[in-house]
């Protein structure tokens, strides 16, 4: 699949740290310069509104796709090159889904790693077969990413669908993997069941 837009999942706060703001100006910038679309959420605020930003000003296009109540609350991004306002959050999530290439998580909190973890289980499912990957900011994915060790190590994770979800330090290694990826799901993600 040829990589044209990424949708990414980041925090509507900017974070205690500016290196989590930095890193999401960067990561705007970035997608705009390779050519991409940007596919967020929406929001004006914190990593959300800095990505989308950065992508802009740099000349990209971006794409949010916020929920009517989320819009009401004055928190919608009024620049950008387009606006999609659905009913509810799932419809948020498909649509943001159907819209992308490739998904990455820059930091953010539970609505990051709620969207992030869908998009790993549609991968598991084969409902779509595009990349998955975190930004991993100083080390922020790195209790979530033994915990998904964990969860291989006790049996609820299959080995091989270890690669759905992969987690890079920097840019460049995110935007070089994003563009090799192969999906590795397993056929099978239960265990067989006697009878």
């Amino acid at each position: 699949m040829e990589l044209e837009s990424i949708c990414v999942f980041c925090g509507a706060n900017p974070g205690a740290r500016p290196q989590y703001l930095a890193a999401a100006q960067a990561f705007g910038r970035r997608v705009a310069e390779e050519g991409l679309a940007l596919v967020y959420g929406g929001g004006n605020i914190g990593l959300m509104g800095a990505v989308a930003d950065a992508a802009l000003e740099a000349g990209g296009r971006v794409l949010g796709i916020i929920p009517g109540f989320l819009k009401d609350k004055e928190v919608a991004h009024d620049g950008l090159s387009e606006l999609v306002v659905t009913e509810s959050m799932h419809q948020r999530k498909a649509q943001m889904a159907a819209r992308s290439d490739a998904f990455v998580a820059l930091p953010g909190g539970f609505g990051t790693f709620e969207e992030l973890f869908e998009m790993i289980t549609w991968s598991q499912l084969h409902l779509h077969q595009k990349p998955v990957a975190l930004l991993n900011l100083d080390g922020f994915y790195d209790p979530l990413m033994a915990q998904i060790d964990r969860a291989i190590g006790e049996g609820f994770i299959r080995e091989e669908n270890r690669p759905l979800v992969t987690a890079h330090p920097d840019i460049d290694d995110l935007v070089a993997a994003l563009k090799t990826y192969r999906h590795h799901a397993a056929d099978r993600w239960l265990p067989a069941v006697a009878g």
